[in-house]
């Protein structure tokens, strides 16, 4: 038989705050984290056609004399190391006392190490000197550098994989650590996601994508709008979150909180395009369904929706679409709210942020707040989307996130007694 998987702990790093109770608190408050960029170095901000984004502006790695893995990665991986530790403290994990064989780590990641990367390649054509790259270059750049790294500090010799598939990875990072545990190679495992791609290439890249918000460059707190009918393209964000699961047995026997269940996972692709996500939404509510059916769970006791809902266009619509064709009318009285207009589309950490607040709703019986959510869209309105706080007993939760590639990935949550 099948291990249950609970989540008994998690740890956030965030455009709203760094710390699970402040970013909850900004979270309730519909506080948002989407800023201007000033520059990239040298390089202004003229030339880009967007430029606003959802920055952690009070991050800073620890020191180097403090901290000797911090200094080993680049910037995403800090940021999911720190997300590790309050995880791991929150879990009330005493690591000694644990066998490391049955301790894994799996990252989700969609760009990496890009800071370094960008740097690296910048100085070598400058200064001609092939010789002078730096010594690290390499294992900081792997996308396995935060997996790599987290191990190296917790100790944990289990199964240890990175998934990237863009803005799906850390979900998919979260279902197969839940099967590692499901299928008896892991009793622990750390699931986390991360991202800090907000670099001069890479937004670049994304500004050429015509895929970035750039209408509300003068107040970018109005940007990131998901199922608005104003929206006009999804704000970047970085940022890291991390989940610890263990499996129901083990954390019975240790007596730890247990925050949710962990029932459904299912992955599968549309094979359509490597952007845009096929326009009936049949595929995403087919992953919704497999999700549902793994779980054992009927359409009709989902109670809410954290919606993938990057406030594109296309995207948006196509979601809804998805939500309507698995619940039928019902959709009409579930609660759907969308983690990014809070902090931005934090790529390959958006699944794993996601899951946070979805945990922390089915514990606090509240989902935050859609920003921005003023003339609703309707092509993908629902009552259930709302621009203030919603309280409500909820006891079975959707997570979505569909990534480029025409990747689909959903989790189902479920209140612990």
């Amino acid at each position: 038989m099948a291990a249950r998987v609970v989540i008994t702990g998690m740890g956030i790093v965030s455009p709203i705050g760094i710390g699970v109770t402040p970013f909850w608190k900004a979270a309730l408050r519909g506080q948002s984290g989407i800023t201007a960029i000033e520059s990239f170095g040298d390089l202004p901000m003229d030339g880009y056609r967007s430029r606003i984004a959802g920055q952690i502006h009070q991050f800073q790695p620890p020191d180097p004399s403090d901290d000797k893995f911090s200094s080993r990665v680049d910037r995403y991986a800090q940021m999911a190391l720190m997300a590790t530790r309050e995880a791991i403290e929150d879990s009330g994990l005493c690591l000694e006392e644990e066998r490391a064989e049955r301790l894994g780590v799996m990252a989700g990641v969609g760009m990496g190490g890009m800071m370094m990367g960008e740097r690296e390649l910048t100085n070598l054509y400058e200064s001609q000197k092939p010789h002078r790259v730096h010594p690290n270059f390499i294992p900081t750049i792997t996308l396995n550098s935060a997996s790599g790294i987290i191990a190296l500090a917790v100790g944990a010799k289990g199964p240890n994989l990175t998934i990237s598939t863009a803005c799906s990875s850390s979900i998919h990072a979260i279902g197969q650590a839940m099967q590692c545990i499901r299928h008896g190679q892991a009793d622990m495992m750390v699931a986390v996601g991360a991202d800090a791609s907000i670099t001069p290439l890479v937004f670049a890249g994304f500004c050429s994508l015509r895929a970035l918000s750039t209408k509300y460059h003068a107040q970018p707190h109005l940007a990131s709008r998901p199922f608005d009918r104003g929206r006009d393209g999804f704000v970047m964000g970085e940022g890291a979150g991390t989940l610890i699961l263990e499996s129901l047995q083990h954390a019975t026997r240790r007596k730890a909180r247990v925050y949710a269940e962990l029932v459904g996972y299912a992955s599968t692709s549309e094979a359509y395009h490597m952007v845009i996500p096929k326009e009936d939404g049949l595929d995403i509510a087919r992953t919704m369904t497999l999700a549902l059916q793994d779980a054992k769970v009927e359409p009709r006791q989902v109670d809410y929706v954290n919606a993938h809902a990057t406030s594109t266009i296309v995207g948006d619509e196509v979601e809804v679409k998805g939500l309507r064709a698995v619940f039928g009318k019902r959709a009409n009285t579930i609660l759907v709210n969308a983690t990014k207009s809070l902090i931005g589309h934090t790529l390959g950490a958006a699944g794993a942020i996601a899951t946070i607040a979805t945990t922390l709703s089915l514990n606090n019986k509240v989902i935050h707040p859609t920003l921005n959510y003023t003339d609703p869209d309707p092509l993908c309105a629902l009552p259930g989307i709302s621009s203030k706080s919603q309280k409500k007993s909820l006891r079975i939760a959707l997570v979505n996130a569909f990534g480029f590639g025409s990747n689909n990935g959903v989790l189902v949550l479920k209140k612990f007694p």
